[in-house]
């Protein structure tokens, strides 16, 4: 899953992206609001997370924007302001939900991913498909009842596909939702590296990944 996080105190948005990384999120950071347009520009996002004062200008200003022209991506605010008055108004601008500062990372990202699963339609954290089974805030994946090890960035891909079940995504979808815009040198064959080495670990389930050539790859359950 990939996140913009819009901060522009540096110790704030360097932890946080640590932090969500972590946790499997691939994010990308913009100080101000000139870079976050920039960034949305190219790349959609599954989750925003906005800081309300930064150097050029009000975050609510580029939520309002966003929504007036049907961007309905989850947005999270920051904000360092207690007044009921002032996250009322983050919440009217089109905010889905909001942290005062200073807060705690694992609440951050836990409110992330009941955004995401909102989003995508699901009541909690757990997917399964067939006899597997991933818990991507537990970090816990098993088919039936054994537990399979899985690095961070191969448990962001099965994310990404479990997500989606019975639709082809393509490469560059992929690689989007795993790699940040500060791992330029990984080029987009890298998703053919981890597709292999997903494949291996869920070899004993009834899951199953296809290539669909020249479009990407489908994840879905061998009896479907």
């Amino acid at each position: 899953m990939r996140v913009l996080i819009i901060e522009d105190t540096a110790d704030v948005g360097d932890a946080v992206v640590a932090s969500l990384e972590r946790a499997g999120f691939a994010c990308d950071l913009a100080p101000t609001l000139e870079e976050a347009a920039d960034f949305l520009a190219v790349q959609t996002y599954d989750a925003l997370v906005l800081d309300i004062s930064l150097p050029d200008g009000d975050g609510r200003g580029l939520l309002k924007r966003l929504r007036a022209r049907g961007d309905g991506t989850p947005v999270l605010i920051l904000t360092a302001e207690f007044e009921v008055e002032a996250r009322v108004e983050a919440l009217n601008s089109g905010a889905d939900d909001y942290l005062v500062k200073p807060f705690d990372l694992r609440e951050l990202e836990a409110r992330l991913r009941v955004l995401i699963r909102r989003e995508t339609g699901r009541s909690n954290s757990q997917m399964r498909l067939a006899d597997l089974v991933f818990d991507p805030a537990a970090r816990v994946v098993r088919i039936g009842d054994a537990p399979v090890h899985m690095t961070r960035r191969e448990m962001t891909l099965l994310n990404l596909m479990m997500s989606h079940r019975g639709q082809i995504l393509s490469k560059e979808r992929l690689f989007e939702g795993m790699f940040s815009f500060d791992r330029a040198e990984v080029g987009t064959n890298t998703v053919e590296l981890y597709i292999a080495r997903l494949r291996k670990k869920l070899a004993g389930s009834q899951a199953r990944i296809e290539t669909h050539r020249g479009l990407g790859y489908r994840m879905d359950a061998e009896d479907d």
